[in-house]
């Protein structure tokens, strides 16, 4: 998330932001994918209808997390719950889901301490960014612009169960493409997690890999 946090930082500084201002928008989004389309299409005056329908868009992600992940709080009260929520974030998502399908449950301590060192590293970082990146003149000559892919990358690696497993990245990736070129905007990010959520379902009645 590193290098990630850091290219943020540095974009939304060259954008006009004070270092405040990203520790506030990193504290209370806590959205990398939607903190940086926001940072693409900021301007003075900042757009906010444009800008909260973006993000709103770029992070319905959250409710195909949410309703993955509400299965695996058995151990939470409702009050945990609502708290931990707050906290999913795709990295947060993906170890947590993970950890609950190897231990078979997921505990509020590991949760907690999970999704605190990522929140605390993600704000620390981003700040970080503001100050570091005016030191960067081009962030893709250092391979900074792939860190947002590479982490996604990771993430999916770390869920690979074989062909299985393929079918639905192949069946997230095309639509996503697809949607990407003939509509543009973000809307590829939506269609992408429902063609492969539709295509997992497939695949699990199929052959039972993934339920």
């Amino acid at each position: 998330m590193i290098p990630f946090a850091l290219l943020l930082g540095a974009l939304a500084a060259r954008k006009g932001l004070t270092a405040l201002e990203v520790a506030a928008m990193s504290g209370l989004v806590f959205a990398g994918s939607s903190q940086l389309v926001a940072v693409d299409i900021w301007r003075d005056p900042a757009p906010w209808a444009l800008l909260a329908l973006t993000t709103l868009t770029v992070n319905l992600r959250h409710v195909m997390m949410g309703a993955s992940i509400a299965r695996r709080m058995g151990d939470f009260g409702p009050a945990g719950r609502w708290l931990a929520l707050f906290f999913l974030a795709d990295e947060v998502w993906a170890m947590a889901e993970r950890r609950a399908v190897e231990r078979g449950r997921l505990a509020p301590a590991f949760y907690a301490g999970l999704a605190a060192t990522l929140y605390v590293s993600w704000m620390a970082w981003t700040v970080a960014g503001t100050a570091l990146g005016a030191l960067i003149a081009d962030p893709a000559a250092w391979g900074f612009d792939f860190a947002f892919t590479a982490i996604f990358i990771g993430l999916i690696a770390g869920f690979w169960r074989g062909a299985a497993t393929g079918v639905v990245i192949a069946a997230s990736a095309v639509a996503a493409v697809v949607v990407e070129r003939m509509a543009g905007g973000v809307w590829h990010i939506v269609a992408g997690g429902g063609a492969g959520i539709l295509a997992a379902a497939l695949v699990a009645a199929r052959t039972g890999v993934g339920r």
